[in-house]
């Protein structure tokens, strides 16, 4: 069984946001930590992974990135805080 991923990166608390989806979120998360991947999370320095979910079907992963790319800012922070309301980096426990 494959477990795919939703997920929030901050620059900071209250900072820059993205969202992103993957099949591999310690590979993923790791690659934006490391710079490897060129784009906006290099540019503006957005790598704390304040946010996941995981779901069984790619497609319910992407039907849900794409709306939560759509959510107003206040709604996303309203997400975060839910789960990690000190915006603490999450990838220890991930990895």
């Amino acid at each position: 069984m494959h477990r795919y991923y939703v997920y929030m990166l901050a620059s900071k608390k209250n900072g820059t946001l993205y969202i992103g989806v993957t099949n591999n979120l310690a590979l993923r998360v790791r690659e934006h930590k490391d710079g490897s991947v060129e784009g906006f999370t290099k540019k503006y320095n957005v790598h704390v992974l304040v946010y996941f979910e995981s779901y069984n079907d790619i497609r319910d992963a992407i039907i849900r990135e794409k709306r939560l790319k759509k959510w107003k800012r206040k709604w996303k922070i309203r997400l975060i805080e839910g789960m990690n309301p000190k915006w603490a980096d999450l990838f220890p426990e991930i990895r």
